[in-house]
């Protein structure tokens, strides 16, 4: 069996690929949703049933976990299918998010003041900041900043535009006197902002998924034996998207830089 992944456009890819290279012995199948990208503006019935079909196609491809790299359908979604779908259609198969993830990153650096950016329903969902309080880290204060103009810059290769609107967003803070320790880039597509991030605020410390959760799978896999001694072990990548455009080729090869590890 496989380890799938899921993203609501090409972003995840960048995710598949960091997991693949700390992990290239197992199988993989990625699912884009890009016909429906950006998440971010849809409503809650029309995510949740975007993220189910993706999640069923996943599974009919033989995935036994299946990661939500997509920030959008981790806040919106998992919970319910965690708790609901997958009791009734696929006991034996697991969902995992990203968010949780990123907040244990969060409170091991110590972070007090933090910025995230992330879609408009990932903001409004508050879904990190409820995370931190079951944690009780009263102490680290989150400012959750929707950038949504940010995702069709990324989906058509335009980083340096997105990069520029970012930065100006982190220095109106510390401009202001924010004592700004953390940056949450919460949307996979943001991963590609990070040498451009890092290197004008090196003082900050960045937190993108792609580097996170790689690790957080090995661990889990680690965690449950039961689960790991299931998965196919052929190396094998597929892509799927659920809409094809020319351009995408270009993307998708310079996100992998034409391979997966």
């Amino acid at each position: 069996m496989k380890i799938g992944v899921f993203d609501s456009g090409l972003g995840g890819v960048l995710i598949l690929k960091a997991i693949a290279k700390r992990l290239p012995e197992y199988d993989y199948e990625y699912y884009g949703d890009t016909k429906h990208v950006p998440f971010g503006n849809r409503s809650e019935s029309e995510i949740y049933e975007f993220t189910k079909e993706a999640v069923e196609h996943l599974f009919e491809k033989g995935c036994l976990i299946v990661i939500l790299a997509c920030n959008t359908a981790s806040a919106e979604t998992l919970r319910k299918l965690q708790d609901e779908y997958l009791p009734k259609h696929y006991p034996d198969r697991r969902i995992l998010g990203v968010i949780i993830p990123v907040v244990e990153e969060v409170i091991e650096n110590t972070c007090k003041q933090v910025l995230l950016f992330g879609t408009q329903r990932t903001v409004g969902s508050g879904k990190y900041h409820l995370e931190l309080g079951k944690r009780n880290e009263i102490q680290t204060k989150i400012e959750a900043i929707a950038t949504p103009e940010l995702v069709p810059f990324l989906e058509n290769g335009e980083i340096d535009k997105a990069a520029e609107k970012t930065s100006t967003r982190i220095q109106e803070r510390v401009d202001r006197g924010d004592a700004v320790d953390g940056v949450i880039l919460g949307c996979t597509h943001y991963n590609l902002l990070l040498p451009k991030l890092r290197k004008q605020f090196p003082d900050i410390t960045f937190f993108g998924q792609a580097e996170i959760i790689p690790e957080k799978v090995a661990v889990y896999l680690e965690a449950h034996p039961e689960l790991e001694s299931q998965l196919s072990r052929n190396g094998e990548r597929n892509v799927y998207l659920t809409e094809h455009r020319p351009d995408y080729d270009r993307h998708l090869e310079e996100l992998l830089e034409g391979k997966f590890v």
